[in-house]
């Protein structure tokens, strides 16, 4: 059995519980909490003084991401927004603050230690519209289409099953939701090797795809509307990058089948597969 998938994902494990205990423990000095950023492209640095200023020190220190996804989510008042791999709760309650009262925010973390620092920060910051699950990006603990907005920091890169997270997004988003996310992205020329040269798994740089397997992998999930914008290098060949797509709106129901030729299409009729339900009706697509 091949426990690659397994250590990877208990080595980050580890480093973000050292992150959020590092970051308790200088709460209780003189000085307060000392960011734990990885140099200056990741990490706390990367959100304006307003924000910084309005969160506690605590969350803000904790921040590892290599962006700003609340800067280019377009949060609305009254939206339900995720975030991937919310550590500290950076994200969560600048997302919270942007959707309101009426709105929510959830965050999704494996690691206790940055769920409890997560926790403590909502308490201080008061916000009483956000919601923390332990889970894995992998097998998101929501149901189906009850998301307006997904977004994350330089966190998909550290998933060893990739397509499981673009799936897993695909199926908590509502028809028309959108992500939002900051991620690390390699130039195409770079081979998985050479990407490994650049970093490792916990520093986002091995485990990052390409401009195009990004591309392909969200539009195998169904996604549309792809969208991948450098913002600023982080190594050789490699770049912090805004992601943006679409889930589409469920065609309605068309030859006995709901959204039909997407990734989440099934028979009307729960009696009825969904070839037999194509065949009956004719429908155009029947793969």
């Amino acid at each position: 059995m091949n426990d690659q998938p397994t250590d990877l994902r208990e080595t980050v494990r580890r480093r973000y519980a050292a992150a959020a205990t590092a970051v308790t423990e200088g709460g209780t000095a003189c000085c307060g909490p000392q960011p734990v950023e990885v140099d200056e492209n990741f990490g706390s640095a990367l959100y304006t003084r307003g924000d910084r200023d309005a969160l506690p020190a605590e969350a803000v220190a904790a921040s590892l991401g290599c962006g700003n996804p609340t800067a280019v989510a377009d949060l609305n008042e009254g939206e339900r927004v995720l975030d991937l791999g919310s550590g500290g709760g950076i994200d969560v309650l600048l997302s919270a603050r942007r959707v309101g009262p009426t709105g929510r925010a959830y965050g999704l973390d494996m690691t206790e230690e940055m769920l409890a620092l997560a926790l403590a920060n909502t308490a201080k910051a008061g916000a009483g519209n956000v919601e923390f699950l332990k889970g894995t990006i992998e097998a998101i603990p929501l149901p189906a289409a009850t998301i307006d907005v997904v977004i994350s920091n330089c966190v998909i890169n550290l998933s060893t099953d990739k397509p499981a997270v673009f799936a897993e997004i695909f199926r908590v988003l509502k028809p028309g939701g959108r992500i939002g996310v900051s991620d690390v992205v390699a130039d195409d020329t770079l081979t998985p090797e050479q990407r490994a040269e650049r970093g490792d798994y916990v520093g986002c740089i091995t485990g990052a795809l390409s401009f195009t397997e990004y591309r392909r992998g969200l539009e195998a999930a169904g996604f549309t509307g792809v969208e991948i914008t450098p913002t600023h290098p982080v190594a050789d060949g490699m770049h912090s990058a805004i992601v943006r797509a679409v889930k589409p709106h469920a065609a309605a129901a068309c030859c006995g089948v709901t959204a039909c030729c997407t990734p989440t299409e099934e028979a009307t009729d729960p009696d009825t597969t969904l070839s037999e339900a194509k065949t009956a009706a004719g429908c155009g697509c029947t793969s």
